[in-house]
C-alpha cells in the first residue's frame, strides 16, 4: 500500500520553486547583462552584509556579500525597480563603487536571514563606531578649548579625496565625548554647513565646512543610524552606538528637512553625564531629606517636571538608583532608554507606535511591578493609567512639561485627568532647571553691583524659615573670565536648581477645588518651598554659580 507523506510533499515542492527561481535569475542576468549569483552556495561575509541595516535591505532589494574598501559586492533581484534605482545611485554619491549580481528572490530572503547570526560583536559599520583607547588618550592630550576641535577638523578635511567619511565622523563624535558634549549640531545653510557643539546646555560654534563633504557624512551618519538614504523632505529618527576606550555609548540620530538641506542633530548619552547619585544633583539638604523619605514611599506619584534638557531623566534616574534592591521589582518604560541600569526592567517605546506610553504602562502593570518609571505623561491616557497605579500599591517615577512645580496640578487638570484622582495619587511634585557651574580654577568674588542686591532681595524676602538668608550688607557674588580647564567661557558642569513640595493635607484639599497656579504657589509656600528662584540666589551666593547665569535659566524675578 503506497502512503502519501505530506511533509515530504511539501519539502519536494518546495526544492522545485527555487529550482525554478534559480533557474529564472539565470535566464534574467542573461537579459540584463549582470553575472548571476547562488546566495544558497555563495560564500557570505557578514561584516559586510551588516553594511546596511536589514531593514534597508529589504526596503530596497539588495544585499552586500561581500566588500572591499568603499567597493561592494551587491545581489539584487530586480535592478530596474525604482527603490533599488535609488538606493544604488546614493551610493556612488557617497563614493562607493560596486559589482552587481542578480539572485533569486529565495536566495535573498535566505541571506536576510543570517542577519540573525551578527552580533553585537561583530557590528564594526551599520549601528556601531567604534574609537579605540589609543585615539581616545590621544585627542586627551590634544583637545583642551574648542579651537582645538577645529584644528583637527581643519587638517582632516585638508586630506581632500583621501579623507575617509568615518574617521571624519569618529573624530566629531570622539572630540564632542572628550569636552563633554551633549550634542552635535550639523546645521548646512546657502553657502557653508556650520558645526556646533551643546557644552552645558549652551551651543558654540567649532567650524564648517562645504555641503560636498556634508553630503558623504550625512550619508555616513544615515547608513549607520537606519535611516533612509533617499528620504530628503521629511523629518527622520534613529540610533546607533559608539564604542569609545571600551565603553559604549548611544547616540540619538535626528535630521530635519530645510531649505539648503538636511540639518542634523546627534545627541551622545553619555552615561557618565546622567548616572549622577542622588546626593550629586545640587539639593539642597531640606529638599534632599524630603525627597529621600518620599521616595521609598510605597505607593504613590513623583512628578519632575520642567523643560526639554532640564534633567529630568537624571533625577529620576537618580531615585531609582537610590531604591534599586533585588527586594523590589522596577520596571520602565521610556523614550529612549538613555542609561541602563542592572538590576531592572527597562523597556523602550516603539517608534512605530506598538508600544507607546499608555500601552506599555498597561503591560508593565501585569507583570507585579512595584516600582514603575514612565519617562513622560503627555495625555490623558497615560496620566489616567499612571496616577491609578499610583493609588493600587505602585510607586511611580514620571515626568510633566510645566514650568514650574505648582504648575503640576492644574495641567494634569487641563489634560482632563480628575481631581478627585489627582490628590491621592500625587505624593511630590518637583521642577526643576540646570544651571551652568563657575569654573573652579578662574572664578573670583565680585562686589555686586545694585542691580544685582535688588534682584537678590526680591528673591529672598519670602525665603522659607529651614534656609540660612545671605547677609545682603556684606553679601559677595562670583563670576569667572574663562581659561583653558574651562574652553574659555567661565563655566565647567552643571547643576539643578530645585522647587520641591508635598501634597499634604491642606493641598489634597486645594486640589478638590479645581486650583489655579496661583493658588497651589500660595499653598506651596505656606508649606515651606524653596522656590527656583531662591535655590539659584543662594548658589550665587555661596560661589557656586553667577548672577547672570541664574537670570538667563531662570529669567528676571
Amino acid at each position: 500500500m503506497v502512503t502519501f507523506d505530506e511533509k515530504k510533499q511539501e519539502e519536494q515542492l518546495e526544492v522545485i520553486k527555487k529550482r525554478e527561481q534559480e533557474d529564472l535569475a539565470r535566464i534574467l542576468s542573461e537579459k540584463y547583462k549582470i553575472p548571476y549569483v547562488n546566495l544558497f552556495r555563495a560564500s557570505i561575509d557578514l561584516e559586510a552584509l551588516n553594511t546596511i541595516s536589514e531593514q534597508i535591505a529589504k526596503e530596497n532589494g539588495v544585499a552586500i556579500i561581500r566588500r572591499k574598501g568603499r567597493i561592494l559586492d551587491i545581489a539584487v533581484k530586480n535592478p530596474t525597480l525604482p527603490h533599488t534605482k535609488s538606493f544604488l545611485t546614493e551610493l556612488r554619491k557617497n563614493g562607493y563603487s560596486f559589482n552587481l549580481y542578480l539572485s533569486s528572490p529565495a536566495g535573498l530572503q535566505h541571506t536576510w536571514e543570517r542577519y540573525r547570526e551578527i552580533t553585537k560583536g561583530t557590528e564594526t559599520f551599520e549601528g556601531m563606531i567604534v574609537i579605540g583607547k589609543s585615539q581616545m588618550a590621544e585627542l586627551g592630550e590634544r583637545l583642551k578649548i574648542f579651537d582645538n576641535v577645529a584644528e583637527l577638523l581643519r587638517d582632516l578635511i585638508a586630506k581632500g579625496p583621501r579623507m575617509n567619511t568615518t574617521e571624519l565622523l569618529q573624530l566629531i563624535l570622539a572630540s564632542g565625548l572628550k569636552l563633554g558634549a551633549s550634542d552635535v549640531h550639523i546645521e548646512p545653510s546657502e553657502e557653508t554647513v556650520t558645526m556646533r557643539l551643546r557644552l552645558d546646555g549652551m551651543l558654540h560654534n567649532i567650524t564648517s565646512f562645504k555641503h560636498e563633504l556634508y553630503k558623504l557624512l550625512l550619508s555616513r551618519i544615515k547608513l549607520l543610524s537606519g535611516l533612509k538614504l533617499n528620504v530628503r523632505d521629511s523629518a527622520q529618527d534613529g540610533r546607533f552606538t559608539i564604542r569609545a576606550a571600551d565603553e559604549d555609548i548611544e547616540i540619538r540620530a535626528s535630521t530635519l528637512p530645510g531649505p539648503f538641506g538636511e540639518t542634523t542633530v546627534l545627541r551622545l548619552l553619555n552615561p557618565k553625564t546622567i548616572s549622577l547619585s542622588l546626593e550629586e544633583l545640587g539639593m539642597q539638604q531640606p529638599v534632599y531629606e524630603l525627597l529621600s523619605k518620599e521616595i521609598r514611599k510605597p505607593n504613590g506619584m513623583i512628578l519632575t517636571t520642567g523643560p526639554t534638557g532640564s534633567g529630568k531623566t537624571t533625577t529620576l534616574y537618580a531615585f531609582i538608583k537610590k531604591i534599586n534592591s533585588p527586594q523590589i521589582n522596577i520596571v520602565t518604560i521610556e523614550n529612549p532608554v538613555e542609561y541602563h541600569i542592572k538590576g531592572i526592567t527597562q523597556t523602550q517605546v516603539d517608534t512605530n507606535g506598538k508600544y507607546t506610553f499608555e500601552t506599555g504602562l498597561q503591560s508593565i502593570l501585569r507583570q507585579d511591578p512595584d516600582v514603575i518609571l514612565v519617562g513622560e505623561i503627555r495625555n490623558l491616557e497615560t496620566a489616567r493609567t499612571a496616577l491609578h497605579a499610583a493609588l493600587t500599591g505602585h510607586l511611580v517615577f514620571s515626568t510633566l512639561h510645566t514650568n514650574n512645580a505648582p504648575a503640576t496640578i492644574p495641567r494634569l487638570i487641563d489634560i482632563g485627568a480628575k481631581p478627585n484622582i489627582i490628590a491621592p495619587a500625587i505624593n511630590v511634585a518637583i521642577a526643576q532647571r540646570l544651571i551652568r557651574h563657575l569654573c573652579q580654577q578662574c572664578k573670583h568674588q565680585y562686589a555686586p553691583s545694585a542691580r544685582d542686591l535688588d534682584y537678590a532681595e526680591r528673591i529672598l524676602k519670602g525665603l522659607p524659615k529651614p534656609y540660612k538668608r545671605p547677609d545682603l550688607q556684606h553679601i559677595k557674588f562670583w563670576e569667572a573670565d574663562g581659561c583653558e580647564a574651562c574652553n574659555m567661557v567661565g563655566f565647567k558642569g552643571r547643576i539643578g536648581i530645585f522647587e520641591v513640595f508635598a501634597i499634604d493635607e491642606k493641598i489634597e484639599k486645594l486640589i478638590f477645588k479645581n486650583p489655579s497656579e496661583a493658588e497651589v504657589l500660595d499653598a506651596a509656600r505656606a508649606q515651606g518651598m524653596l522656590t527656583l528662584h531662591q535655590d539659584g540666589i543662594l548658589k550665587a551666593a555661596e560661589g557656586i554659580t553667577s548672577v547672570a547665569e541664574l537670570i538667563r535659566v531662570a529669567g528676571e524675578f
